[in-house]
């Protein structure tokens, strides 16, 4: 058999139920402990070595971009809603307030996204899920320069990192009430003069 017959053939079933359920014990644990949980707690739980763990995952940052891949049909249903929106503003602050819930996911998840957004790092697994994210605010915020309604001078780069933030801060237990005032504050600054209220 020729190595790319090998490379074409599918994985095994234990191979496949291995990844699966360290996908499913690393998400919960992600959940009831953030994202700093014991990688070795997650493997115990899912019933393998710490050594098959890593061969699927070789770092956390690879863990939790598989993980985060497997909750995103979330956001993508809510980028759909979104996209049905008339107002380019609208739609705007409606994606960072989706990225928002979405960064929100587990304890701890904003920290190592602004990191890999920052870095841009090719080798980092949450590099790509950054990028396709930067990339989709990039969109919104065209379309409501377009209409006049966002500054010329602001990226899809720097409300990412603004969504990341305002998630870092309310995973620190921050009532809802300063975090739309700091919600307001950004908007602020990013939408065109003559259309802020």
């Amino acid at each position: 058999m020729s190595a790319g017959e090998l490379r074409g053939r599918k994985p095994r079933a234990d191979v496949q139920r291995n990844r699966a359920a360290l996908l499913e014990t690393a998400q919960r644990h992600f959940l009831q402990h953030g994202v700093g949980t014991s990688l070795e707690a997650v493997a115990k739980e899912a019933g393998v070595g710490p050594g098959t763990l890593y061969r699927h995952f070789p770092t956390r940052e690879a863990l939790l971009a598989a993980v985060l891949q497997t909750r995103s049909e979330e956001l993508v249903a809510r980028q759909a809603d979104i996209e049905r929106l008339d107002d380019p503003a609208e739609a705007l602050e409606q994606w960072l307030r989706a990225m928002e819930e979405y960064f929100s996911a587990f304890s701890g998840l904003p920290d190592p996204l602004m990191a890999a957004a920052r870095a841009q790092d090719p080798d980092n697994p949450l590099t790509i899920p950054c990028d396709i994210l930067i990339s989709a605010t990039d969109q919104y915020v065209r379309a409501a320069q377009l209409a006049g309604r966002v500054r010329a001078s602001v990226r899809g780069h720097d409300l990412f990192l603004a969504a990341c933030s305002v998630a870092w801060i309310k995973g620190t237990g921050t009532e809802e009430e300063p975090l739309d005032r700091l919600r307001t504050l950004i908007a602020s600054g990013y939408r065109e003069r003559d259309t802020q209220t």
